[in-house]
């Protein structure tokens, strides 16, 4: 109980060090919205609503590094110049998005139209809406109903949903992945925990390259593949860099302490 209380209290305490840093209130997100990313530079301009991004829809079906590496998507909201002109082009969202991809036997509708008609404008709403309430191709809840469940996050548990087969991530896309050779992953090892009664973390590599290769960790955010050749901190990982450039908004946040710190205490 005592162990449980002092996470509890450094999980807190961390939080509240980052809030204060950041001057804001974040208030909890519901489950479909964890991931949710708004992509607005180009949309404003244009006149029209910003598009609304899910990445619980897309990492149901493909790789973290099929998209940020291959495709080319920038790992932070606002850091990739996304252009229909690029989309009709192919690029970016139309790589997939182009009426002609199939997905489980379904063509994967089109992103962009140089001149779109009436029935193109219903079509740019699927991506360009900012209301929650309009009908979507993909219900959150019946998606989700018979993954493994977790308590933070989107609700689920990916890595097992995965492991379990029950979701397949597509990692290569004929014309636009290179075809790599097989890396010799890395046992799992500890990284040691700075706080006294916090359990150390145990690290996987196989878990992270499923979703990610190699090439989304190094060389950036983690300059060497040595262990230790990278220092960081909590405070930091809590402002969205290292670990948590992904533990923070799409994969199980950092406040779910124990999926990283698991190593039994030895007493």
């Amino acid at each position: 109980m005592r162990r449980a209380f002092i996470v509890l209290m450094i999980s807190v305490g961390l939080t509240g060090l980052v809030l204060a840093e950041e001057g804001v209130k974040k208030n909890r997100l519901r489950p479909y919205e964890f991931g949710m990313v708004t992509i607005s530079q180009n949309s404003m301009k244009a006149g029209i609503s910003p598009v609304i991004f899910d990445h619980w829809l897309h990492r149901a079906k493909f790789t973290c590094r099929l998209c940020h590496l291959d495709i080319g998507f920038g790992m932070k909201t606002g850091a990739t110049n996304i252009r229909a002109a690029n989309n009709i082009r192919g690029f970016y969202c139309g790589t997939c998005h182009n009426g002609k991809t199939t997905f489980a036997d379904k063509t994967v509708f089109a992103a962009c139209s140089k001149n779109p008609s009436k029935d193109d404008e219903e079509r740019c709403k699927k991506c360009h809406s900012t209301d929650r309430d309009e009908k979507r191709e993909t219900d959150f809840l019946n998606l989700i109903e018979k993954f493994p469940k977790e308590r933070l996050g989107n609700g689920v548990d990916w890595e097992k949903a995965e492991e379990l087969g029950m979701i397949k991530p597509i990692d290569f896309l004929e014309g636009i992945s290179l075809t790599k050779p097989p890396q010799k992953l890395q046992k799992d090892f500890t990284l040691d925990s700075k706080f006294e009664g916090m359990p150390d973390i145990i690290f996987s590599h196989k878990k992270h390259t499923v979703w990610n290769g190699c090439e989304v960790c190094h060389p950036k955010p983690f300059v060497g593949v040595k262990k230790g050749s990278t220092k960081y901190s909590m405070l930091e990982i809590f402002n969205g860099k290292f670990c948590g450039l992904c533990h923070y908004n799409v994969a199980f946040p950092v406040t779910d302490c124990q999926r990283c710190h698991r190593k039994p205490i030895q007493r």
